[in-house]
């Protein structure tokens, strides 16, 4: 079973050199610090910046130099910034070859909801909304199931939805799923995890081929 700089460490597998990647708020935001050793990705932040860097070392943070959650970070040489509408131009424009995202719930459609929960306060959608409705490559950073032990992997997703139909893998602390034809399919399981775990933490429908392999990290 993975921790959260587990699922980064497998998320940063899905990320080309050259690309320009955008992280959201919580595990995705650990991605930047799994990168391979070599290779020059863009990360950016709808904030402003093109260029983020690992998190800082402690002791060593600028308060100024934050992602879009508010967590400081570093910037890489040639770093830029701008403003918000620069930002969002570039999300809307599809300059973005990966967008990472954490959520709440997942859908066996691809459907994905991150952002609210009803009775609970919220400051916004944020940039989440642009985000799905604008990538073409979406992968979800998330827990596999709630603290109560329920599945966030669903048949449908009870909370308000972000995106419809736009996730096209989940990287969870159990698994490595991609969705297509309205379910579930099991790529990788990870370190220490039977199938069968998988399935029953599983809610929505779940397609496992004869062989599962486990993750290589």
């Amino acid at each position: 079973m993975l921790d959260k700089n587990g699922i980064a460490t497998r998320i940063a597998q899905e990320v080309r050199d050259g690309w320009y990647v955008n992280l959201g708020i919580g595990i995705p935001t650990l991605v930047a610090n799994h990168i391979q050793k070599g290779m020059e990705v863009e990360f950016q932040s709808e904030n402003g910046i093109l260029g983020m860097g690992p998190f800082p070392i402690e002791g060593s943070e600028d308060a100024d130099l934050i992602n879009a959650g508010k967590q400081t970070i570093t910037a890489m040489p040639g770093a830029v910034y701008f403003d918000s509408a620069t930002s969002f131009a570039m999300i809307r424009g599809r300059h973005v070859q990966l967008t990472v995202l954490g959520a709440m719930e997942v859908s066996s459609n691809g459907d994905i909801a991150n952002w609210k929960i009803p009775g609970k306060m919220v400051k916004g959608m944020g940039g989440a909304m642009d985000l799905v409705a604008s990538a073409d490559n979406i992968v979800v950073a998330m827990m596999h199931t709630n603290r109560a032990g329920e599945s966030k992997l669903l048949p449908t997703c009870s909370l308000p939805l972000t995106g419809v139909g736009c996730v096209k893998r989940v990287v969870t602390n159990l698994a490595v799923l991609d969705i297509k034809d309205g379910a579930f399919h099991l790529i990788e399981r990870a370190p220490g995890v039977s199938v069968q775990e998988i399935i029953d933490a599983t809610a929505g429908e779940l397609i496992v081929p004869s062989d599962v392999p486990e993750m290589t990290l």
